[in-house]
């Protein structure tokens, strides 16, 4: 079946079911813009989920709709912030049927969040819905404005809850200030923004968890960190399922900054649970690896290449770049479905949702997270500087750089977890460390990069081909490479600065 994607960017506002019907009379928007006649549906929708709700808690909801002109199946991703959300549609199998299984393209796209669990219907929604066309100049549908008379029932606890709710939603070429325009006027009448980010959250009275505070004791703070990890790693697992940009690279992030937590505050832990889970990230890491890699390195040198003046740009060094790089990313992307279809990586998922479900915490955990934390991040700082000092004596000079860079990146998230406990000097040395890795890292791309570009101009010779473009790139990483490293050393001094460390003391 042929998919499409939408983005929507609406607001639901709460309304009394006595109060006005919207819109109210004279009600008028940004730009001059009027609602239309009215229309009306009623909207049958069956919404599906695992037994204990993964999806919506991962803030997702799949619902087979009827009625309506977007009658089909709907799966809701989040946005980019509150207001947003990704709709993809599949038509309906049996437009005249009840509910039935999810399509299989959508549960392929869940399997990360979902992890095997069967898809159920949880809920039944009836609409009774009337929409106002919202019209810009010349008559052009800018935002359609909804009034809705909601009947829900929770399918696993046999309750029925009713209410009234608004939408406003801006058309695909809506001006966000619409939004802004409307929450005012809808206001001014009485109607208040709604507490529930969508019908199926309110039908089953789901409090997301990112609403949950964490207490102020060590194992709280550290749970919430993590707590927020997995759920950013399960939203880019779908969004790498989708080919999304940057995702692999996300997913990868967030795995590095789980396994670098359950290192660095290890002694909160009972280690005989997370050491598995932190042998599996690390295998994870090694698998996303290669992709992330081959991305930089494509996307550096054929930017690069653009760059330069076109008398520099001797021979088919483009077309050497794609025939390059081409055939490998497809192979690592290969081994980027795979890894995520295995049975490995969902047993890796199961194991941190457990995790943060029932942490295996220590006593040192229920110390106050102000006090506790410091100590830990003062090992990683105490470890990073044993790296540092490494690098001059090193038989292998590049190998310690990377080792500096490596525990540079466990210093900066483990600053990052403490900030809300320690505030402004956690954040410091937040920085500084960022800073470290980040130099580091360009002293590591480019160390990548020159055995590869070199390569390239040693093919392009033995084909009869100019290599001087090659060897500008090659020169261009040799003095960028000694560059980041020349001003690794000023940033690191700050890292050691008093200003910075003296917190950790």
């Amino acid at each position: 079946m042929y998919m499409t994607a939408y983005t929507e960017r609406e607001r639901k506002y709460d309304v009394r079911d006595d109060g006005p019907v919207a819109p109210v009379p004279g009600l008028t928007f940004a730009g001059g813009a009027t609602p239309a006649d009215p229309s009306t549906d009623e909207l049958q929708a069956v919404y599906f989920d695992t037994s204990d709700l993964r999806l919506i808690r991962a803030g997702v909801t799949l619902r087979r709709r009827a009625g309506g002109a977007d009658a089909g199946w709907h799966l809701k991703l989040p946005g980019v912030d509150a207001d947003t959300r990704v709709e993809l549609r599949l038509p309906l199998d049996d437009p005249g049927g009840g509910a039935s299984a999810p399509p299989a393209e959508f549960a392929d796209l869940l399997a990360g969040q979902t992890r095997g669990a069967p898809l159920e219907p949880v809920a039944h929604i009836v609409t009774d819905r009337t929409t106002w066309r919202v019209l810009g100049d010349r008559g052009r549908p800018v935002a359609e404005l909804t009034d809705d008379r909601v009947e829900a029932t929770d399918l696993r606890r046999k309750t029925t809850v009713r209410w009234r709710e608004v939408e406003f939603e801006l058309a695909g070429d809506g001006d966000t200030a619409l939004l802004k325009s409307a929450d005012a006027q809808l206001r001014r009448h009485g109607m208040r923004r709604s507490s529930a980010p969508s019908k199926l959250a309110r039908a089953l009275e789901h409090e997301p968890d990112a609403d949950r505070p964490a207490d102020d004791t060590a194992g709280g703070q550290v749970v919430a960190y993590l707590r927020r990890q997995v759920a950013t790693l399960t939203a880019m697992d779908l969004a790498a399922r989708r080919a999304e940009p940057d995702a692999v690279h996300q997913l990868r992030v967030a795995s590095r900054r789980l396994r670098s937590t359950l290192r660095v505050y290890l002694r909160l832990f009972d280690r005989r649970r997370t050491e598995p889970v932190r042998a599996e990230l690390r295998w994870l890491g090694r698998r996303l690896g290669p992709a992330r890699d081959l991305e930089v390195m494509e996307e550096t040198l054929t930017g690069q290449v653009a760059e330069l003046p076109a008398e520099l740009v001797v021979g088919p060094v483009a077309a050497r770049l794609t025939r390059h790089f081409a055939p490998a990313r497809a192979k690592a992307a290969t081994a980027v479905e795979q890894t995520l279809r295995s049975r490995r990586y969902l047993r890796l998922l199961d194991a941190l949702n457990e995790l943060i479900a029932d942490p295996p915490l220590t006593d040192r955990a229920a110390r106050s997270a102000a006090d506790e934390l410091p100590r830990h991040v003062r090992r990683a700082y105490r470890t990073t500087k044993r790296r540092v000092c490494r690098i001059d004596d090193a038989d292998d000079h590049e190998e310690a750089l990377h080792d500096a860079r490596k525990a540079a990146k466990r210093l900066r998230y483990a600053a990052e977890l403490a900030r809300p406990a320690v505030g402004k000097p956690a954040n410091r040395l937040r920085k500084r460390a960022k800073k470290v890795a980040s130099v580091l890292g360009e002293h590591q791309d480019s160390a990548v990069i020159m055995p590869v570009v070199r390569q390239l101009g040693a093919r392009a010779g033995q084909a009869r081909e100019n290599g001087f473009t090659f060897g500008l790139l090659y020169d261009r990483h040799q003095v960028g490479a000694a560059d980041a490293e020349r001003r690794f050393g000023p940033a690191w001094d700050r890292v050691t600065a008093k200003k910075t460390r003296r917190w950790l003391n």
